[in-house]
Order: structure tokens, then sequence, then C-alpha cells
């Protein structure tokens, strides 16, 4: 639900005044906050208040959550694909045998339908909890990790370098791209994002986080007596008695009502050895993008939502074409991964250090191939095209849902259609989907009735993607290699739609995502869904992981 209804909710039950709703709106827009964290700080409301507001508006109660810590009993009652697809959670049953749930998508019109479907013949009460609730409830799914970390805490060592030391080597020990720490108002929840997913990885107390968080500002080399505006910075860690190459962490930190959230993304770790074929591309993709890379010029674009992988297979694809005879220059923000052989430059603000004045710059340095880190803006725009047509080979990535919409949005910026359809070589649309357990994977067999719900009636439903009454797919039990997951690494989900002489001519045209999907399908290219689809038939991930990241359109 969107904060100015939140606000109208509010406003209409008394719980606040019109007045204070415009004081919150102002002030969050210049805090760089939402009108809710701004009654809340300013103790205008407090979260059971706006708990039980959201609750009456519903017309049910309010469920505080906070104090619930499910039992593996509890969780099992819903499965957490459910759980997660639908955002509801079982709270109780009742002496009366009737089952509470709670939800804080109230709101989507099919929830009790879907909420019945689980529990058949049961009397439910749908109740409302708040949506920061729900997400901490949906973390217990998973599995407490294992972490080294935990044993200084539980010793009460409080030493702040050992403890951060271990922080990090817990989650490189995990392969994990990010860790989280998210104060509370009695400890720190640290979080790993392990294969895309975030798992509890453990607690805190605050007196060590601030011990730890003081520690990333000082290797950071950021302000420790700043405690309520946004900070980045970056950390090289050394890892001490272990023969390895040091690792670059970027910081981030942000200000919220319970202290100060920190985030690491952990850098160039592990893109050495990747290969097309380890990422999952088909050998149709393998070919496409081999036929693209080996133009002296054009430009091919990865495109897809921060974390698809759209860096990593471009940094894949020049590990191929890195070779003693090939300029290559970067220019990122930031580098993630450092490669030999190649120039890498980073993105400074504060010197100008921009996309397009670096580009500018570059172009002058007699490269073969440049990357650019992402297309942000006109100017950098027009300057990647105008390098793919002076004969350079351009990669770079886009935001954009998919490979089709990603031209009528260059065209949206103002990039002029014939240099458009002159430069373009290659679309790459992508997500990444967890792969199954091999350690654990088993087969089953599943009707097309099961396998209704994840397809839309109205475009065919299952029979257009499952022509046999019965289908055999995969999942996974759990295990210890997984650590109960089900999941072990990531697999790409692929959608290239190539610049033939028929999109060039109709790119001329100014088209709509529709006509060029229409086109794309005609010659014979795969959507993000279908090749999801080919992945979970070949028992590399689950059904409900495709529909997870590329849910049919």
């Amino acid at each position: 639900m969107e904060q100015q209804d939140i606000l109208q909710i509010l406003v209409e039950q008394d719980y606040i005044t019109a007045e204070n709703a415009e004081e919150a709106k102002t002030q969050a827009a210049r805090q760089n906050s939402t009108p809710i964290e701004y009654l809340l700080r300013q103790e205008l409301l407090d979260e059971t208040t706006l708990g039980r507001a959201m609750a009456e508006h519903y017309h049910t109660t309010y469920t505080d959550l906070s104090a619930r810590s499910p039992s593996a009993e509890v969780l099992a009652m819903i499965p957490e694909t459910e759980a997660r697809r639908l955002r509801l959670v079982f709270v109780e049953e009742n002496q009366d045998g009737s089952l509470r749930l709670a939800s804080d998508s109230l709101q989507e019109p099919t929830l009790a339908e879907e909420a019945q479907k689980l529990f058949p013949g049961k009397e439910l009460h749908l109740t409302y909890a708040s949506p920061q609730q729900i997400d901490l409830y949906l973390t217990r799914y998973q599995k407490e990790l294992n972490t080294r970390f935990a044993e200084i805490v539980k010793h009460d060592r409080r030493v702040a370098p050992e403890l951060f030391d271990e922080i990090i080597r817990d989650a490189l020990s995990y392969n994990a791209s990010d860790v989280h720490f998210e104060p509370a108002r009695d400890a720190t929840v640290i979080r790993f994002r392990i294969d895309g997913v975030l798992q509890h990885a453990g607690t805190i107390s605050r007196e060590h986080y601030e011990s730890v968080l003081n520690r990333m500002k000082i290797q950071s080399n950021l302000r420790t007596d700043e405690h309520f505006l946004p900070q980045d910075g970056a950390i090289r860690f050394e890892r001490k008695n272990e023969n390895a190459a040091p690792i670059d962490l970027r910081l981030s930190i942000v200000p919220t009502l319970e202290g100060e959230k920190a985030v690491i993304r952990i850098l160039a770790e592990y893109i050495q050895s990747l290969s097309f074929e380890a990422l999952g591309f088909s050998a149709h993709h393998r070919e496409l993008l081999a036929r693209a890379s080996a133009k002296p010029f054009g430009m091919i674009l990865t495109v897809g939502p921060t974390g698809s992988g759209k860096t990593t297979t471009l940094y894949a694809l020049l590990r191929q074409l890195n070779t003693p005879e090939i300029n290559i220059t970067t220019i990122e923000d930031p580098v993630e991964y450092r490669m030999a052989g190649t120039n890498q430059i980073q993105v400074n603000p504060k010197t100008d250090l921009t996309f397009a004045r670096g580009l500018r710059a570059v172009m002058r340095q007699d490269p073969n191939i440049i990357l650019v880190g992402e297309i942000r803006d006109l100017e950098t725009a027009e300057t990647a095209v105008n390098a793919a047509l002076t004969g350079h080979l351009m990669l770079s990535t886009f935001h954009a849902n998919n490979a089709a919409s990603a031209i009528p949005r260059l065209l949206d910026m103002q990039v002029e259609p014939f240099l458009l359809a002159s430069t373009l070589e290659l679309l790459v649309a992508q997500r990444l989907a967890r792969r199954i357990c091999e350690a654990c994977r088993v087969s089953y067999e599943a009707s097309r009735a099961e396998l209704e719900k994840y397809f839309d009636s109205s475009e065919g439903g299952a029979k257009k993607y499952f022509p046999e009454a019965k289908v055999t797919l995969y999942r996974a039990k759990g295990c210890a290699t997984c650590n109960g997951s089900g999941y072990k690494g990531r697999v790409s989900i692929v959608e290239m739609i190539e610049a033939t002489p028929e999109l060039k001519e109709l790119i001329g045209k100014r088209p709509s995502a529709g006509a060029i999907e229409e086109l794309s399908t005609k010659q014979g290219n795969k959507t993000l869904f279908e090749d999801g689809l080919e992945k979970a038939r070949a028992g590399i991930t689950t059904i409900e992981e495709v529909v997870r990241v590329a849910p049919a359109r």
C-alpha cells in the first residue's frame, strides 16, 4: 500500500491530524525518508498503533508477531513458497478449532481464497501484521547458519577486529554476496545474502555492534561521529594466515529508527573461473554471444534489475575476449571485478569523473573494447552509441524488465533511432534463480492441474507449456550441504534478441515493446519464463524459483 493511502487511513481514523500528515510529507521529502518513518521518529505514532489502524481499516484484528518465535511445526503449517508468495503466516489454532493467520496483504482480493486452499474445511480468521514483522517471520524458514562469529559472542569476547573479521570470513565461507547488519531494540540481526536470498546468520548485542560499526567506519575512512546521514565507503579485507588474495568490500550505512543499518557488498571473489556454461547459458545463447562479440564494433547490452547478474555476464564475456592484442578499458561504479590485462576506471563524482566524461576520455585512448558499467542518462547513452559507431565494441548494462522493453526505453531517452539501429548487435536479459541442491535433489510427477496455479488461464494456462498430462519435475529435500534450504548456487535464466535486419528496420519506426516481442517470437527466441521452464524440466532449478524470478508475462 502506498504511503499516501496509509496517511489518509490514519487521518480518517483520527490517529493523526491532517496537519500531522502534511508535515510528515514535507519533512520526509527533506530528510530522504518516508512520512510514516517521520511520524514514528517524532513519536506521533508507534508501531502498535499503526498496526491497529491498518487492522481497523481492513475490519479485522491486529496481531503483534514481534514476541513470537515460531517452532518448526508452526512454520510447517504453511509451505515456505506459499508463505512468501501470499505474505501469509500461521499464528495459532483457537480452542474452537479455527485457525488464525496473519498477513500484511489483506488488500489482495484472492488472499482469503488462496488461504482456504491451504486449509480446506477449516474456519480461518485473517488478521493484520506489519510488513516488517511479516518479513522477520519469513526469515525463520531459513535454518540459522552455523557461524564462527557466534562463538565469540557466546563467550562475550568484545574484540571488535576479531568479531568483524570472523563475520566476513563466515560470509565468505557461505559464498555470500552481501552482509546485512540490522539494528533492533535489544540486539542487531546479522543476515547473509546467499544465492540471492537473505538467511539469518545470528545476532549480536548493541554494544558489540557499536564496536563493529566503528571498526568498519575507521577502516573505510568514514566519520565515526556521524550518525544521522548516509555514508558510503570501501574496505580492503586482508585474509590473515590464508594463502588468498585480499577481498574488496563496499560499505553502505544509513540511519534508521533503531540505529545505523550497515550493508557490506562482497566484491571480486567469485569471477575468476566463470564460464558461460557454468552460468547456465544454453548452447544457442553462447553462439549468439560469440557471434556478436566477434564483430569489431557494435553494442551488446545486458538488461535486468539490480542483482540479476548483468555485470557478471559481461565480465565472463571479457574473460573470453581478453587477449594480448586487444585493448580493453572499463568505466564502472564501482569496479566489482578486478581483471588482469584490462584498464579499469572507477567513477568519481567528487572529481566530476562521470560515465559520460570518462567514456569520452577513453575513446581517445585507442581501445578495442569498452565496458561502461551502466547507461543511466542520455549523455552516456549518446556517447556509448557514438563509440560503437566509430569502431569500438561497446558493452554495457541497462535497467529494463526484459530485452524487448530496452529499445523503447532507450528511444524514450531521445537516442536517435537510426543510430541505435546502426550500432545495436545483441540484447541480453537475465535473472538469477537458485540451483537445486544436487546432494538432495529428487524427482516427482506433477499433474497439469497441480501446475495451473503458476500460469495465467487467459493465456492458455499450463497446457501451453506442458502439453502432457503429467510432467517430471525436481525439488530438493534439504540437507547439510545446502543448510536445509534445498538450493545451492545460482543459474542464469536468459532471454536474447539479436539485432537482425528485420529488428533494425523496426527500430526506425519507434516500435513498442509488444511489437518487438512479437517479432522476437516469430524469429524463435525464447522468453525468460520459457528458458526458466527448460531449466526446471532439466532439474537445474525448481518451477517455484522460475515463477519467483521470471514469471510468465
